[in-house]
């Protein structure tokens, strides 16, 4: 029942299929192991969600890859028309997520999915609060920018399936 869920979350957060997977068992793993501190002061599945998203975390702070990333100046002033959005589906724009440079991902996540401010994303993720802000912005424009290429009116011919 919760494992469909928890995989979707793992999948957010990771750069692949196989890295989603390994969280999800990881994080069961610490589930049972640490079942017996739940305290019922809230839900199982937000409980659950935690132990997913901090092992997820977990995984982001062991690989410290830096990735190269795309000029920035071209993510600059991109308009973004609304009916764009309506087009993309739930399985492209978790695509879009996870091609996203590591760092920008799991701000990006962190701040939109969980809820966190840019506060605890910087102590959750060791970089200042104006690392987090400028990431989340970068990957905000990144995002806006490739689904424009996928749906906007100048087609581009960019292939995002693996």
């Amino acid at each position: 029942m919760l494992a469909p869920k928890m995989f979707g979350v793992c999948l957010r957060y990771s750069k692949d299929v196989t890295e989603a997977e390994d969280n999800l068992q990881e994080g069961f793993i610490k589930v049972f192991t640490y079942l017996k501190n739940f305290r019922h002061e809230g839900s199982l599945e937000g409980w659950v969600r935690k132990i997913m998203v901090n092992v997820s975390l977990e995984t982001f702070r062991k690989q410290q890859v830096m990735h190269p990333v795309d000029d920035m100046r071209v993510f600059e002033n991109q308009y973004q028309p609304e009916e764009i959005i309506e087009k993309i589906s739930a399985d492209e724009l978790i695509e879009l997520i996870q091609s996203l440079p590591p760092r920008y991902r799991m701000v990006f996540n962190l701040y939109v999915m969980e809820g966190m401010n840019h506060k605890e994303i910087s102590e959750a993720m060791n970089i200042a609060e104006g690392t987090s802000k400028s990431n989340l912005a970068r990957a905000r424009d990144i995002l806006k920018l490739r689904v424009t290429e996928l749906y906007g009116e100048t087609p581009v011919t960019r292939n995002f399936s693996a």
